[in-house]
Formats: C-alpha cells, structure tokens, sequence
C-alpha cells in the first residue's frame, strides 16, 4: 500500500442534491425482480452451467416467483441462441414470465436476438452501451454525441426489426442501460436515457425500461442513491419509465447501495441468487428480499424453501454459500457466544404465537425460509451454559433444571476446549450421558424396592461398592430420604438432597422418566446427578447414585 498521503487514488465526487428526499423515506413496497443469474451470473463461472443446468435453474426461478428473467446474450455464441430458442419452443416459460436478452448496439447482434426470440409471448429486449468518460476515451474513442448516436441508432434497429415480431403477437418491452451509469456524468446520462426514450416512444401504458448500472461499484451506497435520485426528478418522462437498478459488489456495499436507491425512487431491481456475478458480485436478491420480509413487507419472491434453493444454486454453479451468508449460509441461525445463546433461549421461550417476531439475535423466524430450529445454537469452548442446555432440551428432550445448567455448560466446554472444535449436538449427548447417566463405578445399584406404611416408606437396596456387594435398608418421609438415610451405613459420604426435579422422555409406552437431584456431601461437595429408568422411583435413586459416584470420582 501506498503510504499517507494516499495520492494514487481520489475520492469519488458527491452529487450536488441539497434537498435529496430519500434520507427521509420508507420503504413500504417492494420492487419489480429480474433475475440474472442465467445471464450475468451465468458468465461469470470458471465452468458455465450445461443446458440442462440452466432449464432447472430457469425451472427454480419461476417457481421462486421471478416474472422477469434475464435467460442471456443469444447474439454472442450458439449456446446462448439455443437455450432461448429451448425455452421458447419448449413451452416452458410460463404466460406471466417476460425472458430478457442482452445485446450490444449492433445492428447484426440486434437482428440475431430477434431471430432468437421468435414465438416468445412475453420478452424484454435489453440494449447497451458504454457512456462513462474512461469508456469513452479509451475504448471507443468516441466523443459524448457519438456515444448518444450510438445509443439512439441501436433503439431505432430495436424498434425497426422487432417490428415483425410483435406483429405476429410478442409483447415486446425495451430496456436500456447506460452502462457504467455510475462513473458518467449524471448530465451525459440523463442526456443520453432522454435521446433514447425519444427515438422509442414509450407510453404510460408500455413503460421504458432505464436500467442505471453500477457496473463497477466506486462510491459509497449514499451517493448511489443520490444519483438515483438526481435521474428520477430530471427525466423528463418519469411516468412512462420504470427506473431499475443493477448493482454489483465491489466496495461489499452492493446490497446497502440497492436499498437506499430504492429509497430514492427506483421501481426495479437486477441481480443475481446469493450474489454470484464477475469480481465481488451482483446483487444479492435473496438479502434484500428477506429483508423487506423482515419489515413487514411481502417481497412477492418465495424463499420458503432456502435450503432447496440453496442446493440447486450449488450444484449448477459449483459455487458454494458461504457460511456466514446472511439467511442461507450455514452458520446464520447459529450461535456460539455464551451470553447471546442463553438470550435466545429466553427470548424464544416468551415468543407467543401470534405477536410480532421478537427473537434475541435472529431476525426472522428460520420456519418462514425452510430452516431448522435444531442448527440454532452449536457448541465450541466460547458457548455458555444455555446454549447446552438448549440443544440437550430441543435435540434430545432433557429438560435440566436452571440450577444444572451451569455445571453441564462448564463439563462440555471443557471438552470442547481440549478438543479445540465445535461439538455437534450428538457429542453433547454423549459428555451428558457419560458423566450423568452412564456412570457405574464406584458405586452401581443392582436392587431397590420401597413398600409404605402407615407415614413411612422403607427401602431396601443392594449395592455394589468397589466390586463389593452391600445390602441396605432405611426408612424416611420417601423413596429418596429412604435412601439417604440407608447410605448412611456404608462408608461412602453421607449426602443431602438439595433440589429433585424430574419429566417424562417419550410418549405412550416408551416413555421413560427422567430424574435430575442435586445433593451436598458432608465433605462440602454440591453437585448434580441424572438418572433415567421406566420406573420414576427407581430413576431418583439412579441420580442419586450418578451424583454420588461424581462426587467421589472428584474428591
């Protein structure tokens, strides 16, 4: 890097809008969606998708909901020419869905798309050329008239050869794009949309389509609204103009960059499923989408599926959703801070059905785009005490008392400090049952029985201690003061019970009891014991055996 002063680059000049509006506004509709992940996102993959791969990809957008989608650039390889030729011959483009082409201001290009959209029902011609002043300058070579002449000339062979096509009964819209809108001169591309809705002769009815790319993300996501903004309030035929917005990604602010432009006046979005496009990316519409969602807004696009879309998305790309991607990524409802973990649990204890979603740390309910509950929160040496407690109680159904929490949530961290990894939720289960459940020596129960009588229970009870067999017996106010009290014959601790909480695990005639019991020797040791049986009786003393043999294992 250069050091300061940093000359080799310069800031991105703002827009002079003193009395910008958007700062102010709310988003309270969603926009227009085209897909471009055939097209745009196609082109930029090391390996292209097959034929086959983009008719199921196409076949997933349809049924997402997109009523526009870009299918590709016929005019630039045979391949491209085919696959809209497919899908229109085919039938499989459903009678609201409008397919969109890309084209160049060719007169060759433009006639050859057309031939490609022969029989379509619906279609959108989208035409471009390059407009901003390093374009023009070093590409082309071209003054700013002729970079408006070639704009103006490419509508005019649009409106010229697709005159056929319509007559034999296509709905034919037009789009255009100043490419690189966001590096021209705001007065260059104004002059140059105006030049070309001239030549077309859009009505209220059959809008124009602006499309204001910024192919190159250079600026921060307020000035792109600003642009948005200055465009809306100077084009001179807003009315019959659907202004749309395709953003890519360079600064990673592609998605803040959409949301305010729509704030600004845009009625349409571009972009792509989870982003994919050249360099850093197109827009991601499954984010902004969801986060409409997430404020009360339908977006008009089903993601009640993500984990389906997500796995097309990565078998036709050969891409991969990163973990951290917001609503799809594998990690997104998952959280490993101790603090925020036990936030959740309480958080989503008190949500009621019925009332808005007000869940610590998640945004939205992961049942509304097809996700688990189960992947909420995960376990490494940073969780706390809830987040254990949580996957015991909602993977495997042990409800631990609050007071046992703490001490499970310090024995798993433990070891998955050691182990330096996340533990998945079945390694949870097998550090649970081997320090509460399993557990047989020193001390292991092989009897019990209780009979009552008149106030009293008596029990008697065959022990293995050390491998040596003891039989015991002892009366109290219960099974479990019975106990107690019988222990008190033996050499091992004398133990009081602290707390006795127990359920139900299963249903019907599996069901099993569950017995958790905190006891403190006499040696000053407080901790708990778990136990499980078909019997409740006989699961409280196999806890107080469990709490018992830990009890010695650590003294």
């Amino acid at each position: 890097m250069q050091p300061a002063p940093v000359t080799k680059y310069r800031p991105f000049p703002p827009v002079h809008l003193p009395d910008r509006q958007w700062p102010g506004r709310t988003l309270t509709r969603a926009p227009l969606w085209c897909s471009v992940d055939l097209r745009d996102g196609n082109q930029a993959l090391a390996q292209p998708m097959s034929v086959d791969e983009k008719l199921e990809y196409f076949a997933m957008l349809v049924r997402i909901g997109f009523k526009e989608i870009e299918v590709g650039f016929p005019s630039a390889s045979q391949i491209e020419f085919d696959f809209c030729r497919r899908l229109i011959e085919g039938g499989l483009i459903p009678d609201d869905v409008a397919i969109q082409i890309l084209c160049q201001c060719r007169e060759e290009l433009i006639v050859r798309s057309i031939e490609a959209l022969r029989g379509a029902r619906h279609a959108i011609f989208h035409l471009y050329n390059s407009t901003s002043p390093a374009q023009r300058r070093h590409v082309f070579n071209a003054s700013r008239d002729d970079i408006r002449r070639i704009a103006v000339q490419g509508t005019e062979w649009v409106k010229r050869h697709s005159a056929p096509l319509v007559a034999a009964g296509t709905r034919l819209r037009f789009e255009y794009s100043p490419e690189s809108f966001t590096s021209t001169e705001l007065d260059f591309a104004l002059e140059v949309c105006e030049a070309v809705t001239d030549a077309w002769q859009p009505t209220v009815e059959d809008k124009i389509i602006l499309n204001l790319p910024a192919t190159v993300e250079y600026a921060t996501p307020n000035v792109h609204a600003d642009q948005i903004e200055w465009m809306c309030r100077h084009l001179t035929r807003r009315d019959r103009t659907l202004v749309s917005l395709h953003t890519h990604n360079d600064r990673g602010t592609g998605i803040a960059a959409t949301e305010l432009a729509l704030l600004a006046g845009a009625d349409r979005v571009e972009g792509t499923l989870f982003g994919n496009g050249e360099r850093t990316g197109n827009l991601d519409v499954v984010t902004v989408a969801l986060n409409l969602y997430t404020h009360g807004i339908h977006p008009g696009l089903d993601f009640g599926d993500i984990n389906g879309i997500r796995e097309v998305y990565e078998r036709c790309t050969r891409l991969e959703v990163p973990p951290r991607q917001p609503y799809a990524g594998e990690l997104t409802f998952t959280a490993f801070s101790g603090s925020h973990q036990d936030a959740i649990k309480k958080s989503w204890s008190a949500q009621k059905a019925g009332e808005p979603w007000d869940v610590l740390y998640i945004p939205i309910d992961p049942a509304d785009i097809g996700r688990s509950y189960r992947a909420i929160i995960r376990i490494n040496a940073q969780s706390g005490k809830g987040g254990v407690a949580y996957v015991l109680e909602n993977e495997f159904g042990y409800s631990l008392p609050k007071a046992m929490h703490k001490e499970i949530g310090r024995i798993v961290n433990d070891v998955a400090d050691t182990k330096g990894t996340e533990l998945p939720p079945a390694e949870i289960l097998e550090v649970f049952r081997r320090e509460y459940l399993d557990r047989a020596a020193p001390v292991a129960i092989r009897h019990f029985k209780s009979t009552e009588s008149d106030s009293a229970v008596t029990c008697e009870a065959e022990l293995l201690i050390d491998g040596s067999t003891h039989r015991l017996s002892g009366s109290g106010n219960g099974p479990i003061d019975a106990f107690t009290r019988a222990l008190a014959a033996t050499s091992l601790p004398r133990v009081e019970v602290l707390s006795y909480a127990e359920h139900s695990l299963g249903q019907g005639s599996e069901a099993r009891a569950v017995s958790y019991i905190q006891i403190r020797t006499d040696r000053g040791q407080s901790l708990f014991g778990a136990g499980i049986d078909t019997n409740i009786e006989l699961a409280s003393i196999k806890a107080i055996i469990s709490a018992l043999n830990r009890a010695l294992t650590k003294s």
